[in-house]
């Protein structure tokens, strides 16, 4: 059985987004590779350690993400689309619930239009966790950024 990805409205999301200058292909392989993925996953200062990473539908991702200052973070999630290169989403299997959907579009050949969803299922879910993740994402953009620059040199 497959997983819907869920229906949203905008109360119910939140969307980031950041034009990169990188190819869709090269942004796609440092989403889909556990050891570009890993280096650059999460907020500023944290890291990974994956335990699993099966990219297909039904494939599990299963993480602990280590805290710059403290704190250990498991993440069990499960992949439920990909569509290579433009489309991965997953559902969190661990607290807080909510799905992901991230898209990749080809602005250029090396320009792509990233877009993050976190796709909860009511606004209250949502709203508790908007006013930490909002800037959280933007650090990962940047560490996604720095990634790229590595990989195309």
């Amino acid at each position: 059985m497959t997983t819907e990805i869920i229906t949203t409205t905008p109360e119910s999301e939140i969307v980031s987004s950041r034009i990169v200058n990188f190819s869709r292909e090269l942004v796609y392989r440092a989403w889909t590779e556990p050891d570009h993925l890993k280096k650059w996953w999460g907020p500023a200062g944290f890291t990974n350690i994956f335990n699993e990473y099966d990219l297909q539908v039904g494939g599990k991702w299963s993480f602990i993400m280590h805290g710059p200052d403290k704190g250990n973070y498991p993440n069990e999630c499960e992949f439920i689309k990909i569509e290579k290169p433009s489309l991965i989403a997953w559902k969190r299997h661990s607290k807080p619930l909510f799905q992901v959907l991230a898209t990749f579009e080809e602005v250029s050949s090396e320009k792509t239009k990233i877009v993050f969803k976190m796709l909860f299922n009511s606004a209250e879910e949502c709203n508790k966790l908007r006013p930490f993740v909002v800037d959280k994402n933007e650090e990962n953009f940047d560490r996604l950024e720095n990634e790229l620059k590595i990989m195309d040199s």
